[in-house]
């Protein structure tokens, strides 16, 4: 086994850790701001410096030892490809590995917890994707597509429409609830609120801040809250299965991984029962690692079925310099 890095880029935040040669515990982690996303104006800009702040601390930790590969698992990569090839080859450029992987983020967390494997994961944090790989290499990816036009059911998403919610109560347009006071304690005055989101740069982050208490006003009998939960299950649940019709088979292992596990049972609850309500329900099991651990996995392996979807930037190997034939001098007459 050789030294790797791997990346966890998301939104909200990116998290890099360092794996010596062989099994175990990362050695060091190391966890700073995320980015908007590799789809944004401006994302790999904003993805490099991200990936950077993260990574080079690790190697300062360890200046004999240059990892032989980082893998990172990046937010937008899915439908930014090109995007994805530009942030592989300038981190080539930073980092002293032989060689340099870019994947979607939602493919690390697949093959973290799958190890590799077929079936369906999906990833919920600030943003939400299922994956779906079938025994036969065939590919699903349902949803992901950002904070604008889907991430349905994901942290920003839950944010937002609790936000929603508690501005309708505020102007009269809908019923009272907890959330008014809440998006208040976490964000001020209801007049400036829109413009707390976002002052930043990073809006679905800011968002995604209000879903725990979302999911804790939910938790406590909210209606407001309580419907936005369970929409939120319901949509990350019609995901998965769409994921898993598109695959096919006939069992598939099912996984669910990311930041948004944390809001406990009043999402997860809910999402279980929809997934057991279907007619061809998934055998959910607990994830086997964390995206941090499919990307390590991905870095040291080129032959898991996600391999079609990770970029990959190898240095040259510099040819040997042939050697100068001797300089034969003039016989003397």
């Amino acid at each position: 086994m050789r030294a790797a890095v791997a990346v966890d880029l998301g939104k909200t935040g990116c998290r890099a850790a360092w794996w010596n040669a062989g099994d175990g515990p990362p050695r060091h982690v190391n966890e700073v701001p995320g980015a908007p996303g590799l789809a944004t104006d401006g994302g790999v800009a904003a993805s490099r410096a991200a990936v950077l702040a993260a990574v080079l601390p690790l190697l300062e930790r360890e200046p004999a030892v240059p990892p032989a590969a980082v893998c990172v698992g990046a937010a937008g990569a899915a439908s930014a490809p090109e995007a994805a090839r530009a942030l592989a080859v300038l981190l080539q450029e930073d980092l002293p590995a032989d060689e340099l992987a870019v994947t979607s983020d939602a493919v690390t967390a697949h093959a973290g917890a799958l190890g590799g494997a077929a079936g369906v994961v999906l990833a919920a944090g600030t943003g939400a994707v299922a994956i779906g790989i079938g025994d036969d290499g065939s590919f699903a990816r349902v949803d992901g597509w950002g904070p604008s036009l889907g991430d349905e059911g994901g942290g920003a998403w839950i944010g937002a429409a609790g936000l929603r919610a508690a501005l309708r109560a505020h102007d009269g347009r809908g019923p009272d609830t907890a959330l008014l006071s809440a998006a208040v304690e976490r964000f001020g005055d209801p007049d400036r609120m829109p413009q707390a989101i976002g002052r930043d740069g990073n809006p679905a982050r800011d968002a995604a801040s209000f879903a725990p208490d979302v999911a804790r006003l939910a938790a406590a009998g909210d209606s407001a809250a309580s419907r936005i939960v369970r929409d939120a299950a319901t949509a990350l649940a019609e995901a998965m299965l769409a994921a898993a019709r598109r695959i096919g088979g006939d069992t598939l292992s099912a996984s669910i991984t990311g930041g948004l596990t944390g809001l406990g049972e009043p999402l997860l609850a809910p999402l279980r029962s929809a997934l057991d309500g279907s007619p061809r329900p998934l055998h959910l099991r607990a994830p086997l690692g964390v995206p941090l651990d499919g990307a390590r996995l991905l870095s040291l392996d080129a032959r898991t079925p996600l391999e079609p979807h990770v970029v990959r930037v190898r240095r040259p190997t510099p040819s040997p310099t042939a050697p100068t034939p001797p300089v034969i001098p003039p016989a003397v007459a």
